[in-house]
């Protein structure tokens, strides 16, 4: 954004003559005396522009962000090409808002357009829309896509999904009246199959995550199976990094695919903004939320671009609409769209694979400490897997003390770690010796 541009008293009083008033009281006269502040603001005396840059650092330099993370747990550090950020500044895309008008909004709605495209090559499904908040809203959007296309309000989903996923897919579900059923996770640590087989019944489909929330892959194949032999619709919930090795969802028979971008170009930001993508078979392509850009043309013959789809409350009739999601993450697609454009298929391929090596070789040193065990052993899995080990949490404080984030204790006291392209061997090292030191001063006090 440009630096703000303060208006001069002389500024202000020509504008309130402007106006026919006097003074700032005036201008302010309809607010009841009572309700009006009698004192001066509690605010420290103003700073110059280099004292104020001074203490917002000191601020930054407060969140200890800059040692070698080992967590994911939904959000990931990854690579962003410089060029990302620099064009995301370009203001036609950072002011920009629902692109209502499109003679005036050629420009995004091509961006649109072109990452909804990216998705669907990623995902191989027929249509995608034109991104939704985040992940897990993506995922409450999947439950009203089934509700709406299956005409019941039952709904089968794993729970080796994401715990904040599964929580906002628990506020849609009371509020819609859609009953959820949670599918266990088996000694595999990936979805029981024969419990969503033995759940189907009613039910219009299952939402389940590839690789899922501890970082092993699902048979997604077999899951296909017993969701379509029961007449339901399957939902993938993926890492769209994965998506360069891993087989696409559209590939095991997944009807929805959804999932979270912000591994795309986006960086973690203490939590957001990211953005959410959905992609659908052609049959499912009216039960999307939100908007879907489309490419035509105009009576010259000349190439252009279109809101093709708006199944929202605004634009239809509301008890027509297929959701009243309305907010704009555009910017954070368009930054996806642009880095997946970035890397092409050969760059996707080898981030994936680099998770892959770096995420095996972290489990390969921190097992080869005693008294650790990677929980999983025989389960494929991405670039996080879960760890057992005694003390987790002191495990963690030794490791803050050297500006590391280790991994994410979970409920059950294990640890969930995550390794990228970000990090290196010599990290790697650092930890295990950091950890192995722990774990022999905890033996020695007992």
């Amino acid at each position: 954004m440009k630096s703000y541009v303060p208006n001069t008293e002389k500024e202000r009083r020509e504008m309130l003559a402007e106006i026919g008033m006097s003074s700032m009281d005036d201008l302010f006269r309809d607010i009841p005396e009572d309700l009006k502040l009698k004192r001066p603001l509690d605010l420290p005396e103003p700073l110059s522009e280099m004292e104020l840059r001074d203490h917002i650092r000191g601020f930054v330099y407060l969140n200890e962000e800059g040692g070698p993370l080992f967590r994911g747990a939904g959000a990931y550090r990854h690579y962003i090409p410089s060029l990302i950020p620099q064009l995301a500044m370009r203001s036609e895309f950072y002011t920009a808002y629902t692109p209502y008008q499109a003679e005036m909004s050629q420009g995004m709605l091509q961006s649109l357009f072109e990452y909804q495209t990216v998705i669907c090559r990623l995902t191989g499904l027929d249509a995608a829309n034109a991104s939704v908040y985040d992940g897990a809203t993506a995922a409450a959007e999947a439950l009203l896509m089934l509700r709406d296309n299956k005409r019941k309000k039952k709904v089968l989903y794993s729970a080796a999904l994401n715990p904040d996923v599964i929580t906002v897919m628990h506020t849609y579900a009371h509020c819609a009246g859609i009953e959820l059923v949670e599918i266990p996770v088996n000694d595999k640590g990936t979805a029981d199959v024969s419990a969503i087989t033995a759940n189907m019944e009613g039910a219009a489909g299952y939402i389940g995550a590839n690789p899922n929330y501890y970082g092993c892959i699902e048979p997604m194949a077999e899951i296909a199976e017993a969701v379509h032999a029961a007449g339901g619709l399957l939902v993938a919930y993926v890492n769209p990094i994965s998506l360069g090795v891993l087989k696409r969802p559209a590939d095991y028979g997944a009807d929805i695919a959804i999932g979270d971008g912000q591994t795309l170009g986006l960086p973690m930001a203490f939590g957001g903004p990211y953005v959410g993508f959905m992609a659908a078979t052609q049959k499912l392509m009216r039960n999307l939320p939100g908007r879907i850009a489309g490419e035509t043309r105009d009576a010259e013959g000349n190439r252009v671009y279109v809101l093709t789809l708006q199944a929202r409350e605004q634009h239809i009739r509301r008890d027509k609409a297929a959701s009243n999601i309305c907010s704009n993450q555009m910017l954070c697609a368009i930054m996806s769209a642009m880095y997946c454009c970035t890397m092409g298929p050969a760059g996707m391929r080898e981030v994936a694979e680099q998770n892959i090596a770096k995420a095996h070789c972290l489990a390969k040193k921190l097992c080869a400490i005693d008294g650790v065990k990677l929980r999983w052993p025989d389960t494929p899995f991405f670039n996080e897997f879960v760890i057992d080990v005694d003390n987790p949490d002191e495990i963690n404080k030794a490791l803050a003390n050297y500006s590391i984030t280790g991994g994410l204790v979970l409920k059950d006291g294990g640890m969930l770690w995550c390794a990228t392209e970000m990090n290196n061997a010599d990290e790697f090292d650092f930890v295990c010796d950091i950890i192995q030191d722990t774990i022999d001063s905890m033996g020695g006090e007992e």
